[in-house]
């Protein structure tokens, strides 16, 4: 098996810098992928928070003025990851995160900032470093999209190229004057190019150039070719549908292992369900819920906003909490939400506990203690919470769209009948299939027998990196074979 060199660029990494899905893949996919003979190495921005954790780096390359700035490339190893660090502090060492500031504002030079990565990317791609020139170039969002058009019109040989769409909503959209800071030709704004209704498009010009496209689960790479879940990008996606394939993502379990996660009160497995009931009291304690191991605990870990149907769960409450039933909720978005929730718990004392922000250890707890996991979103990617909630014995309750609809089983009579149900499904995403379903889902965790088959049918599935790896392996020597094949441009 030939081996396969891959430079990867994202935006964020875990375990260096997270906002969200992202960076867990980037953090998870290279150690999976090493498995199946690919090698990879990771271009990331040179953050504050990534600079602090790094250590040792060497300094590969002086980029001099670049984007503004003086920058170089760094060479090092973290949490077991090859690293390519952009070290730019005029562009990436700021007070707030990644891509915001702490008033929450998108940072107005973002065009800027993320171009430059893309275009360092493309520059270590075509050979900018001493013997190292990677097969596949693999980007992932819209902040690393332009490196497939900084390519593309380079004029000079370049490695293949697959870009992965983790979210069509964001999608990097600039006015159409920041082109010639971008360092773009003028005849590139044009529709064939990175022009987008009047601007300039980075996601777009990721998927009009990459010789491949994925995104992170079958369903939604189908979603993203209609009108209604295109978001203005399935004319373009539906013309290029042969060169799109959807590929599941994976969680990374030697993070994700209720067998020995650290962050949890009590450790256990399939074996030991039995042991899951202390985190529930420990979840229970955190949230100043009423301790009782026979409520019907409903976790929320989750960014709160219109996507992720978290507003239907704010006008459900009534229905929802009370009898038995109580809700723990840990996160953070719009203000509204943030503010309903809020109220929820201040009326709802001991059954509606909230915490306003995101906390890893509690996240971890709350798949470890929580009777389900509620997954409501109107859109859906793939998602990684209910792949989590999986692993770790708690019910997924989940919108059937997107990944969502690829990785969960639900628990309908004939599934319970056949033995391989693993969580809750509901079509159309509306308040009363929502609550339908929690009521359904209620029921059943009244029958302890059934309640404990789904548990372990769930704890059961594989949801690790091995399969998508292979995946990814094959679409890569895939696309090298074509590139390789005689009369191949």
């Amino acid at each position: 098996m030939k081996r396969v060199e891959t430079l990867a660029v994202a935006s964020e990494i875990t375990p260096l810098v997270k906002t969200g899905g992202l960076a867990d893949v980037a953090g998870a996919l290279p150690a999976a992928l090493k498995a199946e003979g690919v090698e990879t190495r990771t271009l990331i921005p040179g953050y504050a928070s990534v600079l602090a954790a790094l250590g040792h780096a060497r300094s590969l390359f002086d980029l001099g003025a670049f984007f503004g700035g003086p920058a170089r490339l760094l060479g090092a190893s973290a949490a077991e990851l090859d690293l390519f660090v952009l070290d730019a502090p005029h562009l990436y060492v700021r007070e707030g995160g990644p891509y915001a500031g702490s008033d929450g504002a998108d940072y107005p030079d973002n065009a800027l900032r993320f171009a430059a990565l893309a275009r360092a990317a493309s520059s270590i791609a075509q050979g900018l470093l001493p013997n190292y020139r990677p097969d596949i170039l693999h980007a992932h969002d819209w902040q690393t999209a332009l490196a497939a058009a900084y390519l593309r019109y380079s004029g000079e040989p370049r490695p293949a190229t697959v870009f992965t769409i983790h979210n069509l909503a964001f999608q990097g959209k600039f006015p159409k004057s920041i082109l010639p800071a971008l360092g773009l030709p003028a005849h590139s704004f044009a529709i064939d190019g990175v022009e987008f209704y009047g601007g300039v498009g980075f996601l777009k010009a990721g998927l009009q150039f990459s010789d491949r496209i994925t995104t992170v689960s079958p369903s939604y790479a189908a979603e993203i070719m209609t009108p209604e879940s295109g978001m203005g990008l399935d004319g373009l996606l539906r013309a290029r549908a042969s060169d799109v394939v959807g590929i599941l993502n994976g969680v990374d379990e030697r993070i994700w292992n209720p067998a020995s996660d650290a962050r949890i009160a009590a450790r256990y497995d399939p074996s030991s369900l039995a042991l899951r009931a202390k985190n529930k009291t420990e979840l229970q304690q955190r949230f100043g819920l009423r301790a009782d191991p026979r409520s019907f605990l409903i976790g929320v870990v989750s960014r709160l906003s219109w996507q992720k149907g978290l507003d239907l769960l704010l006008e459900a409450l009534p229905e929802v909490v009370g009898r038995n039933c109580q809700l723990a909720l840990l996160g953070a978005g719009d203000k509204p939400l943030e503010q309903g929730f809020t109220e929820a718990a201040r009326k709802n004392p001991g059954e509606v506990g909230v915490k306003i922000g995101f906390d890893e250890d509690i996240a971890h707890l709350m798949q470890a203690g929580a009777d389900v996991i509620l997954v409501p979103s109107r859109f859906e990617p793939c998602g990684l919470t209910q792949l989590y909630a999986l692993r770790y014995g708690a019910a997924p309750v989940v919108a059937r769209v997107g990944g969502l609809r690829d990785t969960i089983i639900d628990a309908n009579e004939m599934a319970l009948r056949a033995g391989v149900a693993t969580g809750f499904t509901f079509s159309p995403v509306t308040v009363d299939e929502f609550v339908a379903t929690l009521h359904r889902a209620r029921k059943l965790f009244a029958d302890k027998e059934q309640w404990r088959q789904l548990q372990g049918n769930g704890m059961k599935t594989d949801v690790s990196w091995r399969h998508p790896a292979r995946r990814y392996a094959e679409l890569y020597r895939g696309l090298l074979a074509a590139r390789a094949a005689p009369g191949a441009p």
